[in-house]
C-alpha cells in the first residue's frame, strides 16, 4: 500500500493550496482528483466567467467609443471566440495547478476517493481499485449546483453555470433564477451582450445577503440597464418548448404570470459532494449537504479534516484556500496558527457595477446591539472615477460609534473587487477609525473613496 502522511480528496483551491501547504512543511503528500486539477473554481467557476465578464465589458465600452473620442462602426461579437478565450483561460490555470503539483513533489492520484478505514482510501479508476494510506486525510470534495424540485436542469433549455459558460449559440433571452453572485453575474454578462433577461429572486431584494443600500443601488443599476428583477417571486414551473421556457412565476401576493425565455439558468445554492466518499463508515457528521467541522477543520473522527465549499458558507474560494493553510499547519504541528474568522472574509460579485464587502452589513451591525457610525462616499466625488468615466457607485463604513472598530465595509462601482482588501487588512489588523483617517492614499485613485468613507464616519469628507 502507497502511504501518505497527508492525503488531499479534490484538488480545487482549498484541496490543492492545502497540498502545497502540507509539502512546504516536509509532510508527504498525495492529491486525488476525478476530474481536472483546479477544481470548479479554475475549470467552470470563479475564472472562466471572469474572463466572460471580461468580453461584456471590453463590449460594453466599445458602446461608449464617442464619449471617449473614438468612433468604430458595424463592430460584432462572436459567442465561440468569447468561449474559447474563456476556456483557454481555464486550461492554462488547470495546467498551472499541475506545475505546482509537480514542483512541491505532490503525487497527484486520478479517480474517485473513498474512505476505507482509518488511515485510509481507495481510489477507483477504470474499474481497478487502488489502496493508499495516509495519517491525515483531508476531505475537499467541494460542491455543486443545487437542484429545485420540477426544475431541474437538462443542459440544453435549463442551465446551470456549466451550460452558461459555453453556449454553442447565444441566446436572445433568458430567465435566471436566483440573484445571488452566480446568478447576477451570468445576468450581467449575457444582458451587456444583448440579451432580454429576467432575475427571479426569492428574497426581498437582489444580491440579498449584500448591504440593502447596495443592493438598492444594484438593482437600480440593473434595470437601468434593461434586465426586468423581480423579488419576493417565486418559480412555480417550468414548461419546456422546442426551443425556449415558460416560467409560471409567483409573487408574494399571490398573483402568478408567464415568462417565455429561449433558456433558463439555475443559480438558487449549492449542495456539497458528500456522497458516495464513504462518510457514513467512517462516522464524520454532515449537516444538510455539508461535513461538519470545527474552526481548525477537524471533524471530530481522528486523523479526518474537511475544508472549503464541503464544509458550507461562505462558499467562497479564497476562504477555502486559507482553511487549507490552516489544516496544513495544524497537521504540521505549526505553532500560533489562527483559526479561520469568517467575519474578516471578504465578498465580491463581478457584475457591472462590481460589488464588495466585508463584515457586517449595517442592519446586522444595528442589530447586534453596538452604538454605531457609518461613513459614505459617493463616486461622483472621486476624481479617478469621473476621469475613467465611472461615476456611479458608493463606499460605505461602519465603526463601533465607542472603539472605533471597523465593523463592516461595502462598495459598489468600479473595480471595488479590487478596493476591498483595503478594508479587509485594516479590520485583520483591528484598525481604528482614527487610524484609517491617518493614513494616506494616493491621488488621484479610486481608492481615495475608502479613505473619504472613513472620514465621512466622522462627519469629515473632504470632497464632497
Amino acid at each position: 500500500m502507497n502511504s501518505f502522511d497527508v492525503i488531499v480528496i479534490g484538488s480545487g483551491p482549498a484541496g490543492y493550496v492545502c497540498a502545497i501547504r502540507a509539502s512546504q512543511l516536509g509532510l508527504k503528500t498525495a492529491i486525488v482528483e476525478r476530474a481536472e486539477l483546479g477544481g470548479i473554481c479554475l475549470n467552470w467557476g470563479c475564472i472562466p466567467t471572469k474572463a466572460l465578464l471580461r468580453s461584456s465589458e471590453i463590449w460594453h465600452l466599445m458602446h461608449r467609443l464617442n464619449e471617449f473620442g473614438f468612433s468604430a462602426d458595424n463592430f460584432k461579437f462572436d459567442v465561440s471566440k468569447i468561449v474559447a478565450r474563456s476556456r483557454a483561460v481555464a486550461k492554462q490555470l488547470s495546467n498551472g495547478v499541475a506545475f505546482l503539483m509537480k514542483k512541491h513533489k505532490i503525487t497527484v492520484i486520478a479517480g474517485d476517493a473513498k474512505l476505507a478505514g482509518q488511515g485510509k482510501i481507495t481510489v477507483t479508476k477504470d474499474g481497478k481499485a487502488t489502496e493508499y494510506g495516509a495519517g491525515n486525510i483531508v476531505l475537499s470534495t467541494g460542491a455543486r449546483a443545487r437542484a429545485l424540485p420540477g426544475l431541474e436542469p437538462d443542459g440544453k433549455l435549463i442551465w446551470t453555470y456549466r451550460e452558461a459558460m459555453v453556449p454553442k449559440e447565444f441566446p436572445k433571452s433568458l430567465l435566471v433564477v436566483g440573484s445571488g453572485a452566480i446568478g447576477i453575474e451570468f445576468a450581467s454578462f449575457y444582458r451587456t451582450l444583448g440579451a432580454e433577461v429576467t432575475v427571479v429572486e426569492v428574497m426581498d431584494r437582489v444580491l440579498p445577503v449584500e448591504d440593502e443600500e447596495i443592493s438598492a443601488m444594484a438593482e437600480k443599476a440593473f434595470k437601468k440597464q434593461g434586465m426586468t428583477i423581480k423579488v419576493s417571486t417565486t418559480v412555480e414551473k417550468i414548461e419546456k418548448g422546442t426551443n425556449s421556457i415558460t416560467a409560471t412565476l409567483k409573487g408574494k401576493d399571490g398573483k402568478t404570470e408567464t415568462v417565455t425565455a429561449e433558456r433558463a439558468i439555475l443559480a438558487v445554492g449549492i449542495v456539497g459532494n458528500v456522497e458516495n466518499i464513504g462518510l457514513e463508515t467512517a462516522d464524520v457528521k454532515v449537516d444538510r449537504t455539508h461535513v461538519v467541522a470545527d474552526k481548525w477543520g477537524a471533524t471530530g473522527v481522528p486523523g479526518i479534516w474537511a475544508i472549503g465549499d464541503l464544509v458550507g458558507p461562505p462558499w467562497l474560494a479564497h476562504k477555502g484556500m486559507h482553511e487549507g493553510v490552516i489544516v496544513a499547519e495544524r497537521i504540521a504541528g505549526v505553532k500560533g496558527v489562527h483559526p479561520l474568522d469568517t467575519s474578516n472574509v471578504p465578498g465580491c460579485t463581478y457584475c457591472w457595477p462590481q460589488v464588495a464587502s466585508v463584515g457586517m452589513t449595517e442592519a446586522k451591525a444595528k442589530a447586534s446591539g453596538r452604538k454605531i457610525k457609518v461613513g459614505k462616499f459617493p463616486a461622483i466625488g472621486n476624481g479617478k472615477a469621473i476621469a475613467l468615466g465611472e461615476p456611479d457607485g458608493l463606499v460605505k463604513t461602519i465603526f463601533d460609534a465607542e472603539t472605533g472598530e471597523l465593523l463592516g465595509a461595502h462598495m459598489i462601482g468600479a473595480e471595488v473587487t479590487e478596493l476591498i482588501q483595503g478594508y479587509v487588512v485594516a479590520k485583520t489588523g483591528e484598525l481604528t477609525d482614527t487610524e484609517l483617517s491617518h493614513t494616506i492614499f494616493p491621488h488621484p485613485t479610486l481608492s481615495e473613496m475608502m479613505h473619504e468613507a472613513v472620514l465621512a464616519a466622522d462627519g469629515g469628507a473632504l470632497h464632497i
